[in-house]
């Protein structure tokens, strides 16, 4: 994509994105119609099913592991966990092809780089806390794809709501990823949640973390607990209200409890939160992403954000209060302020503001990318390094078959 072509984005309303009208907003236009989306749904359908339970039964096939090995157990699962990160990342090349913007503070400069063919490469450390605001459901998507341009697509962890274990196959396949899920009942969500912080605590063999004594892990955490939304946004502003807190215009009002036990229990074994923001370039200001950015219109209907942005920063767990909640609840309210103002600069010119110009390589084969690293922005697509990393998920089923065709041959030569 060329530079005329994004300042043309900008300027002109794409078609398939909504425009506000006498001051009301607007249904976007399909990019597809009814019988395309009959296919893509066929076709996308197949695609991940086929791949989900693969995944399974690859799981399925390690779980013995864990009685035998749980060092290997571990290793094995987070294999799995790749692939599974393969899977909508090259979902999301192929249904929804994606233009992402990334930006972000003086915390995170030498951090955020472009390959030579264009694609996001990011170095943060392999243990963190991350943390962001949560907009519609395909936040969790584009954050994955994130770890997988830091090679972490293997070891990230999600606290998520507890329905989502109950979906077939993939919330079985959670379940193997060692996500946490939380019925949002502190006194029954408290030690589960230790139980599996105390996992992620543990150093495993084999360990290639910045940390001696620890595995790699991305712990993604969601502080308002549910998408922005309209009925979210007024039941977070009647909280805040009761709370006597000055209500937020473009997140809810986040949520401390599971953070804050979370920081202290795995304080001394991360040193860094990661703060990401999250906007869709689309929706007018003052509507709410959710409207118009569902799984079925981005997947389906083929019509993903005209793009996605992220400001990236981040904080010393060493400088974060951990000994008083009081004290936490305002460093983290205060967090999220900063969040909305950042919010509302996005809206106002397009993008958030950045402090990364000079420090994010510009090799990259696009003029316009090297002109937008040059301002600090990496510019890039959702996409895989090479299409021959899907053949990864096959992998450990293709060698057991073999293995079985093989030991057959073998007992049917024996037999003669």
């Amino acid at each position: 994509m060329d530079e005329p072509e994004l300042r043309r984005r900008k300027q002109e309303p794409s078609p398939d994105q909504p425009t506000p009208t006498d001051g009301h907003d607007t249904e976007p236009r399909l990019k597809h119609g009814i019988p395309m989306q009959l296919l893509r749904s066929l076709l996308l359908a197949t695609w991940f099913d086929c791949c989900c339970v693969v995944i399974a039964v690859t799981q399925i096939v390690g779980s013995p592991l864990y009685l035998i090995n749980k060092d290997y157990y571990y290793g094995y699962m987070a294999f799995t966990k790749q692939s599974f990160g393969l899977v909508i990342t090259a979902l999301t090349q192929w249904g929804c092809p994606t233009f992402v913007r990334v930006s972000g503070d003086q915390s995170v400069r030498g951090q955020i780089h472009l390959t030579r063919d264009g694609r996001l490469k990011t170095q943060f450390p392999e243990r963190q806390v991350m943390i962001a605001n949560h907009q519609v459901y395909t936040d969790w998507v584009y954050l994955w794809w994130v770890a997988y341009t830091n090679t972490m697509h293997g070891r990230i962890f999600i606290i998520l709501k507890e329905s989502l274990k109950y979906i077939p196959i993939v919330g079985q396949g959670m379940m193997f990823y060692g996500f946490i899920f939380m019925a949002r009942k502190w006194l029954s969500d408290k030690p589960r949640l230790q139980h599996r912080l105390e996992k992620l605590k543990t150093r495993h063999a084999g360990s290639k973390s910045d940390s001696p004594e620890y595995d790699p892990m991305w712990l993604l955490i969601f502080p308002e607990g549910t998408n922005l939304s309209i009925n979210t946004k007024r039941r977070s502003d009647a909280y805040g209200q009761k709370q006597g807190l000055s209500p937020l215009r473009h997140v809810l009002l986040p949520r401390s409890t599971g953070l804050f036990f979370c920081l202290q229990q795995l304080r001394g074994t991360v040193d860094w939160v990661y703060d990401c923001t999250v906007a869709y370039e689309g929706p007018p200001k003052g509507s709410y992403p959710d409207k118009y950015f569902t799984l079925r219109s981005t997947y389906l209907q083929g019509r993903p954000p005209t793009s996605v942005n992220m400001h990236w920063r981040r904080f010393a767990v060493s400088d974060i209060p951990l000994d008083d909640q009081k004290e936490f609840d305002d460093w983290l309210r205060a967090r999220w302020t900063e969040k909305d103002q950042l919010m509302d600069e996005f809206f106002e010119t397009g993008r958030f503001p950045s402090e990364l110009a000079g420090t994010i390589d510009a090799d990259a084969v696009s003029s316009a990318q090297q002109t937008a690293a040059s301002a600090g922005y990496a510019e890039t697509h959702v996409r895989l390094g090479h299409w021959s990393e899907i053949g990864r998920i096959f992998g450990v089923l293709l060698g057991v078959a073999l293995l079985c065709r093989l030991q057959f041959w073998g007992l049917g030569y024996g037999s003669n």
